[in-house]
């Protein structure tokens, strides 16, 4: 829309109005173009009541503001761009109050807005994941390690192979929890070491190891853009990230075969790559995004499961861990990305986004 320099404003991902106290609009940043439809250069001075299609709605909100009453305030508004339908934005009025700027207003796309919020929560499940992980992490650790060492000592002294036996299995215990412990850490503790990475490269290392653990009844549909850019990233750590969710929908058609919507059906997993256009991700608006989506005609996850599955220790595999997942989402977000997961009678969907041009804007 604009071709002006970038200002730190632009790096929003939602429209931001600054207004001064003749209520007029001081500046506008790019989104905020991109939702009106008009340049900063048409947006500047217009008075804020001609955006709007209630104009006495907000406006009762600035003389709150004005007489200090709040600092920050939240509402729904239907906005009348010039030449543009009305739109219903939502809405954040904040008291600013520094030389000319009196207030801003941030708006954001109904959408946008339940995505941030899906976002926030994600990101607020991830902290606790990452807490739990290391809390739990320290409090196994420590007496697994006593144990072990008294059983080591137990086993030097006992006379015969046969009670040795039993300290063994104590030793193997303590080394297959210890194992478990750091893979449960490893995410947390790991810098990403970023590098261009091609996509496609990550899902064929993948489908190679998924065919040859699963090697019959198993096929994985390839559906690639081959045009997509590489992205910055931590190779390994992605192989892992496609690895984990592949290989828990390999066990789950493995096991109880396609749902009933495919009961004719081979079973069958779906790569599919896409560029996605102006991404918000993580409160960041970025020009392209990759978007992988993994794919199955599985069973679907159970649906007491559903909102849990990212949860550490969560699983709906007797012989699993738990941590496929919440190690899968911990480095998604650790490259600045997002997982989701939709499960329908249809079967299983993960859903990756990642971004292709990091801090770019349009």
């Amino acid at each position: 829309m604009s071709s002006r320099v970038p200002t730190p404003f632009d790096l929003l991902s939602s429209g931001l109005l600054l207004v001064n106290h003749r209520r007029e609009v001081m500046e506008v940043n790019l989104a905020a173009e991109d939702l009106f439809g008009s340049s900063a250069v048409v947006l500047r001075g217009t008075p804020l009541a001609r955006l709007l299609a209630e104009p006495g709605r907000i406006g009762d909100l600035l003389v709150d503001a004005e007489q200090h009453e709040y600092r920050s305030r939240r509402l729904q508004v239907t906005w009348w761009p010039p030449g543009r339908p009305p739109t219903d934005l939502d809405t954040v009025v904040r008291l600013v109050n520094e030389g000319e700027v009196w207030v801003s207003i941030e708006l954001r796309e109904q959408d946008i807005a339940l995505r941030i919020d899906r976002e926030e929560r994600q990101g607020a499940l991830l902290q606790m994941n990452q807490s739990l992980l290391r809390n739990l992490g320290h409090e196994v650790k420590n007496p697994l390690g006593g144990i072990r060492g008294a059983a080591q000592l137990l086993d030097a002294e006992l006379p015969t192979a046969a009670l040795r036996e039993y300290t063994q299995v104590i030793i193997k215990e303590s080394d297959r929890l210890q194992s478990l412990v750091d893979q449960m850490l490893a995410p947390v503790r790991q810098a990403v070491e970023r590098q261009p990475v091609n996509i496609h490269e990550v899902l064929e290392r993948v489908r190679q190891l998924v065919l040859l653990e699963f090697p019959q009844g198993i096929g994985i549909r390839r559906d690639y853009d081959t045009s997509l850019p590489e992205i910055l990233g931590d190779t390994e750590q992605l192989i892992q990230v496609v690895l984990n969710v592949t290989r828990n929908a390999a066990q789950a058609l493995s096991e109880y075969g396609p749902n009933p919507v495919h009961a004719h059906a081979p079973c069958t997993i779906t790569f599919q790559t896409r560029a996605v256009r102006q991404v918000t991700l993580h409160r960041r608006r970025h020009r392209l995004a990759l978007q992988l989506r993994i794919l199955d005609n599985g069973p679907g996850i159970p649906e007491p499961l559903r909102k849990e599955i990212f949860f550490p220790l969560v699983s709906g595999n007797p012989k699993g861990t738990g941590l496929g997942l919440t190690i899968a989402q911990t480095i998604v977000n650790q490259h600045g990305g997002l997982i989701e997961c939709v499960s329908s009678p249809a079967g299983c969907e993960f859903q990756i986004t990642l971004p292709l041009s990091p801090g770019e804007l349009r």
